[in-house]
């Protein structure tokens, strides 16, 4: 017989057993057509349930007809202890969905590969050295003339590729009036042929687009950016647009699922690097260099090479064009100050800000998520073991009539696969929403991160792999355990269950350590963003608008003050100061000073240009001196308390000069701190000097109304009517870009407060389940003792002491594992100590609680206990 008809078999048993009991009566009734006594005919053929049972064997696949018949039982076990089932599925359900989840950020940010040839051969370009505070520091931002030098000296070893950071830019397809906004990335031209991309639609980018600056004015959209824009419509392929004064061209898209090289930015226009007006620009980092290793060329030399290329670049750049800066500066100090070494970083994920932002912290979440799970598998495992201990009876009768240790487990391990299935299906949904929603929420509302999260074979494959192990974990140990059954004793009821109890008091001191960890991890997530939001900035940021504004070319500040002065009049608006740029915004300006002709300083000094009254609008507190005047000279500068701490500890500062290159400044004021570029730096030096002229810069804006919004689409007009050749760019609340700071600490700490919920719920859910079958147990021990007079409290302590031992000692591999733990994540952490004592006793009193809470129901139970119905039982 086929195996196909066999298995077909397995699914119609009944009929299956109809065919053959017809086939064997034919048999009979054939032997006595022939004439032989009907008596004597059955005798000769033997039994007929066992030929029965010969001839299914036969007919079908004997293994697969028992685990057919297990799966059955299986779904009536579950359906029959409903309660026990619900707690089971739903607790692992949402261990496995948020370990998905988890698994589908990380694969989305950290480990998917991104869709090009020989991504395995990518690295990220990154230049490391060592800070003034002695830590190591890695940035993968580079000026194009060194990354040109860097590709033609490696170019028998590795193919550089040069691409910006992905930003959001304005544009106009029509009149100018109608500017829209797209992410666009400045390219090398050999970028698409290198990771082997076709196009969609019309060409890619070539080399020869990227040969001269400002030569080819081409660009290429990405598939994403075609179909939400145009609607895929093949005479897009031709359009024009205009960015930053040039007219583009549209040559192509690239065929999909290439959207760039920034996981969690979806780049909509690629456009070549000799485009950017910094491409000459010797002092300006602007990109990305990534290198596509050639096949057996040793990463060694390579490295030494690109080293070598970068330091000498680096120090001919400074030499020249700051060389009144290292005038009097020893050589070592010189050295110092511009020493850095090359590392090739593996990037076939892709190379962005995203992944290095949130690296730990995706890692700490699939930590917290797997604790999660461990508790879950824990749980259920002391549910199943108790359920186990229920049907000892029905186990040793299995034994009885012949059933092996195999077939035993087998049957156990299918019920315990079958409440792991319906956990992952329900855990799926979980996943399917999980996921996304956590990645709206990794970067702030006008830059939200765009990830691919699809549900393909990596997904899949981890979570069945996720089933499989979760199976065994919490299924295995109560299967053989409860498959080990001495049948003669559990007939008798007479099984001794201490060592059942033992195992059980062990998972809840596993699930107690576990617990333990969580709650104290999410502490320390929770008071560190608690402390970062609340951290004083130094200025006011409520009712502080920031209008970006750009102009056709480099205007003074003159021009920028009529625009200004436009802005004011506007009815709501109480104060308006061109800055360069916003504080907080990340925008970074630095340089070595010289005070009074001393040499350089090796500590990096922090420039930002603000207008007069700037310091008023952002409501900075003066500590002494006066605001910057127009047109001073020698230009004045207003320096911050810790740029007096760092340069001028001794020297009165009003007065006193210093030197940044060539440029000489006065100091007139001295401020307040404020952060500059990050919410959780500490306070840096920085010098606020006169705008003197930009093409970009920003309108500080502070409003009467409570809702400084309320004003910017008036704004937004009232720009380009002052002075047509400005534009708005974007338009911010100062705490929108504070609160930006806090994105992933208000994440981790939302994520963290509510894994710690879950596991204390399941921790306590565990607890409850252990003493409620420990009072089961002992039911005819405690009866009895109550009926010699032992009090409540002894049989309280009874019930609850084994378990609150080991409860105790998972308390102290908790806080060891906390300890160890709190390390890792410290680069997370804002001001928060783990060895703070409160810190280590709150997750103890939430334990405590939880505890107490879970032993009142079992408690209650046991002292309710009626000798009189004891002693007549026995």
């Amino acid at each position: 017989m086929s195996w196909h008809s066999r298995i077909a078999n397995v699914f119609r048993g009944e009929r299956l057993s109809r065919e053959i009991d017809e086939e064997l009566q034919s048999h009979i009734e054939e032997a006595v057509v022939q004439g032989r006594d009907p008596a004597e005919a059955r005798r000769a053929f033997g039994s007929v349930l066992r030929q029965s049972e010969n001839s299914r064997d036969i007919h079908l696949i004997p293994r697969l007809d028992s685990l057919r018949a297990d799966v059955i039982f299986g779904w009536r076990q579950l359906r029959k202890h409903k309660v026990t089932s619900a707690a089971a599925i739903l607790s692992l359900g949402l261990g496995i969905g948020a370990s998905t989840a988890a698994f589908r950020l990380i694969d989305a940010v950290l480990l998917r590969p991104l869709p090009i040839a020989h991504a395995e051969r990518l690295y990220g370009v990154f230049r490391q050295a060592i800070d003034p505070s002695g830590k190591v520091r890695r940035a993968n931002d580079w000026a194009y003339p060194c990354f040109a030098r860097m590709r033609d000296a490696v170019k028998d070893r590795a193919e550089l590729i040069a691409v910006s950071y992905t930003a959001r830019t304005d544009l106009t397809y029509g009149a100018k009036n109608e500017i829209e906004q797209a992410y666009v990335q400045y390219v090398s031209g050999r970028m698409f042929s290198a990771f082997g991309l076709q196009p969609a639609a019309g060409r890619l980018l070539t080399a020869t687009d990227d040969a001269k600056p400002r030569a080819h004015p081409v660009a290429v959209l990405s598939y994403d950016y075609w179909t939400r824009r145009f609607a895929r419509d093949p005479k897009a392929v031709g359009r024009t647009f205009t960015l930053a004064g040039d007219l583009y061209e549209i040559v192509g898209v690239v065929a999909p699922p290439f959207t760039g090289t920034e996981p969690g930015t979806v780049t909509d226009i690629f456009i070549p690097t000799m485009m950017h007006p910094a491409v000459e620009h010797d002092d300006w980092t602007w990109m990305r260099t990534l290198a596509i290793v050639k096949p057996g060329a040793p990463q060694g030399p390579l490295r030494s090479i690109l080293t070598t290329t970068a330091h000498a670049f680096e120090e001919e750049r400074l030499m020249r064009t700051e060389a009144q800066l290292f005038k009097g500066m020893s050589k070592a100090d010189i050295e110092k100050a511009i020493a850095q070494t090359v590392v090739l970083v593996p990037a076939a994920a892709g190379d962005s800000d995203l992944q290095e932002n949130y690296r730990t912290a995706l890692e700490a979440l699939a930590a917290l998520v797997a604790m999660v799970l461990l508790i879950a598998c824990a749980n259920v495992a002391n549910l199943l073991t108790a359920q186990a201990a229920a049907r000892a009876r029905e186990l040793a009768l299995r034994v009885s009539i012949g059933a092996g240790r195999a077939r035993l487990v087998q049957l156990l391990l299918v019920e315990s696969a079958m409440i792991a299935v319906i956990s992952a299906a329900v855990g799926a949904a979980f996943a399917w929403w999980a996921a996304p929603f956590v990645a709206g929420r990794i970067n702030p509302p006008d830059h939200p991160a765009r990830l691919l999260l699809p549900a393909d074979w990596r997904v899949t494959g981890f979570g069945l792999a996720l089933t499989l192990a979760v199976t065994l974990l919490f299924g295995l140990a109560p299967a053989l355990r409860a498959s080990g059954v001495h049948p003669a004793s559990a007939l008798k009821g007479g099984a001794d269950p201490h060592a059942r109890r033992r195992s059980m008091h062990a998972l809840i001191a596993v699930q107690t350590a576990f617990c333990f960890l969580v709650l104290f991890l999410a502490g320390l997530f929770v008071a560190s963003f608690h402390r970062l939001a609340n951290r004083p900035t130094g200025f006011s940021a409520a009712r502080l608008l920031n209008v970006e504004a750009i102009a056709e070319r480099d205007e003074p500040a003159a021009i920028w003050d009529q625009v200004a002065a436009q802005l004011r009049t506007v009815p709501g608006v109480e104060s308006v100061a061109p800055a360069g740029w916003p504080l907080l915004a990340g925008n970074s300006w630095n340089g070595f000073v010289s005070i009074e002709g001393a040499p350089p300083s090796p500590v990096l000094a922090y420039f930002l240009a603000v207008s007069p009254g700037w310091i008023d609008a952002m409501k900075i507190p003066w500590v002494e001196g006066r605001d910057l005047r127009a047109a001073e000279a020698p230009p004045g500068a207003i320096v911050n308390q810790a740029f007096v701490r760092q340069f001028l500890p001794v020297e009165p500062p009003l007065g006193t000069w210093f030197a940044k290159g060539d440029n000489r400044y006065t100091v007139v004021g001295v401020v307040g701190d404020a952060p500059y570029r990050d919410l959780r730096e500490q306070s840096l030096p920085v010098v606020y000097v006169p705008f003197t002229s930009a093409a970009r810069g920003t309108f500080v804006v502070r409003t009467a109304a409570a809702n400084p919004l309320a004003l910017a689409s008036i704004l937004r007009h009232e720009v380009p009517r002052a002075r047509p050749e400005f534009r708005v760019t974007a338009i911010q609340t100062q705490q929108e870009i504070d609160d930006a700071h806090t994105v992933r600490e208000r994440l981790l700490a939302l994520l963290a407060a509510f894994f710690a919920g879950v596991a204390l719920l399941l921790a306590g859910i565990g607890l409850y389940g252990v003493l409620n079958y420990s009072v089961v147990e002992r039911w005819r021990e405690i009866g009895i003792r109550m009926a010699i007079g032992s009090p409540g409290s002894r049989i309280a302590g009874l019930v609850t002491r084994d378990a609150f031992a080991m409860m105790l000692a998972g308390g102290a591999a908790g806080i060891a594992l906390g300890l160890a733990a709190a390390r890792y994540i410290e680069p997370l952490l804002y001001h928060v100590h783990s060895g703070d004592p409160f810190m280590l006793a709150l997750p103890a009193l939430v334990m405590v609680a939880a505890a107490a809470g879970a032993a009142v129901p079992a408690v209650v139970h046991a002292v309710r206990i009626d000798p009189a119905a004891v002693l007549r039982a026995d």
